[in-house]
């Protein structure tokens, strides 16, 4: 199966592309955030930080000097042309690059020190890692956007705005940004109407923020965030988390949702805004994270109660709750039999005595790899206990199971198994039943025939190991059980 696609824009070696493409991502984002400037030249919304430091934290060949002075030429070049602020200029843009690198730094130096895969999306180190950002791009931002030191009166007040705007936007954005990928459409499942539940609730309660206002208002949102944070994969979660943070700001900014409606909008209502829709949205993005790693861990445990740790093989539960499974496709008009055949290694005692333990569990794995190449998807492969294995398979009709019991025979006594420069070889005997499928689940039945091949395979070792026996059936060619290779 491919492997899913991921993003990739840059490359670590072809820094002329990397640097045309920091130069041109920095330019739009520039465009964008500008277009979004209120009175007194504040920004509604500034994306640039949070997009620059989400590339340089994907992409961690691009944390070097020269594409750090890209970003921040880019800037001056886009305010040359379409502002006059001149000094101001290089002091202001220089805080967008303490966020930039404070954050990509942190969150780099955070994924370093952990191997956990979700470290990139955590919700509660972006939550920190984006508040140590905006307060130290804030102490800069701010002293460059006064013109004179007669104008500090308004310096706490700007101070405010820039942390709740740089903190606001890393926190909605970086989630989403951290954790895009291209969607794996053969994983994706059939579309139902409950799944869109969750956005209707969300519009809905975007709606009742409208009409009622009120800083309260503002929390209207997070049951159905939490709900969608439930119900869609992560990434999926941290869009629509981006989107409702990114909306809220909005219709606060231009009156739509008002906090107060004795008074006109201020900057201190909007550092309340900014800080409450940011805290809020962390709420969704804990819970997506949380939802992740316990379903990973329900699978994980599945696998190790499904399949052996030791051989990768199905585990004796693992197989009775697959043939419980009524759509299991090992019956059908052209596999009317079901055919059981047990297996054990023979003399395995001798192996550990001689050789170890090591050397044991070696041969157990070899041999189970070596037994689902020749049955392949013909059959299941279980492991039930110590050296014994089982082969549950649908075949035509009996003769068919014997000779699939003899190919897996005498495959085995044909390879080696190597250890410590040594070439070991084994035989294995083999107990086989068979019986026509007249019913689904296929679980009784197989109880019902591994009894009769437990008693094939109780024959087969009497009889002198190293061959198959059924219950219409005589012993092959008998070899040497266990030998060394000269």
């Amino acid at each position: 199966m491919a492997s899913q696609k991921k993003l990739v824009l840059f490359s670590p070696d072809k820094t002329l592309a990397n640097a045309i493409g920091i130069f041109v991502i920095t330019s739009l984002f520039y465009f964008f955030g500008a277009a979004l400037r209120l009175i007194d030249e504040l920004s509604l919304f500034w994306p640039l930080n949070a997009v620059l430091a989400a590339v340089f934290v994907r992409n961690p060949f691009l944390n070097r000097a020269l594409y750090y002075a890209l970003c921040y030429c880019a800037m001056i070049v886009y305010d040359a042309f379409t502002a006059s602020w001149g000094w101001q200029s290089l002091i202001i843009n220089f805080s967008n690059m303490v966020f930039i690198i404070t954050v990509a730094r942190l969150l780099l130096r955070y994924s370093y020190q952990h191997s956990d895969n979700n470290w990139a999306v955590n919700a509660f180190n972006i939550f920190h890692f984006s508040l140590i950002g905006a307060i130290l791009c804030s102490l800069v931002g701010a002293l460059g956007s006064i013109d004179n030191f007669s104008d500090y009166p308004r310096l706490l007040p700007l101070y405010a705005d820039w942390v709740s705007e740089q903190f606001s936007t890393g926190v909605l954005m970086l989630p989403c940004l951290l954790s895009a990928k291209w969607p794996d459409w053969s994983k994706i499942p059939p579309f139902r109407l409950s799944k869109l539940y969750p956005l209707v609730g969300l519009v809905v309660s975007l709606c009742a923020s409208v009409a009622i206002g009120g800083a309260g208002s503002l929390a209207f949102p997070l049951p159905a965030l939490i709900w969608c944070a439930i119900r869609y994969p992560l990434p999926v979660t941290a869009l629509v988390t981006l989107l409702t943070g990114g909306t809220e700001i909005i219709l606060v900014a231009s009156s739509v949702i008002s906090i107060n409606a004795d008074q006109p909008l201020l900057v201190n209502q909007m550092f309340s805004a900014r800080l409450g829709i940011a805290t809020i949205a962390i709420c969704p993005l804990i819970v997506s994270v949380s939802v992740d790693a316990i379903n990973q861990l329900i699978k994980q445990t599945s696998l190790r109660a499904d399949f052996d740790y030791l051989t990768g093989v199905y585990s004796r539960s693992g197989l009775f709750e697959t043939l419980k499974t009524e759509r299991y496709p090992l019956a059908g008009q052209d596999k009317p039999t079901l055919c059981v055949m047990l297996l054990d290694i023979d003399f395995f005692k001798r192996i550990n005595d001689n050789y170890g333990h090591e050397c044991g569990d070696i041969v157990l794995a070899s041999f189970a790899t070596k037994l689902r190449q020749v049955v392949g998807d013909k059959g299941l492969v279980a492991r039930m206990g110590g050296e014994e294995f089982v082969v549950v398979a649908g075949v035509e009709n009996e003769a068919q199971g014997y000779a699939l019991a003899e190919r897996v025979r005498k495959s085995i006594e044909l390879d080696s198994f190597r250890y410590q420069q040594e070439s070991l070889y084994i035989t294995v005997s083999v107990g086989l039943a068979t019986a026509s499928i007249t019913r689904s689940p296929l679980l009784e039945l197989f109880n019902e025939l591994v009894h009769e091949a437990d008693r094939n395979l109780y024959t087969s070792k009497r009889n002198g190991r190293n061959q198959t026996i059924t219950s219409s059936a005589g012993p092959q060619d008998v070899s040497t059980s266990f030998q060394s290779a000269p």
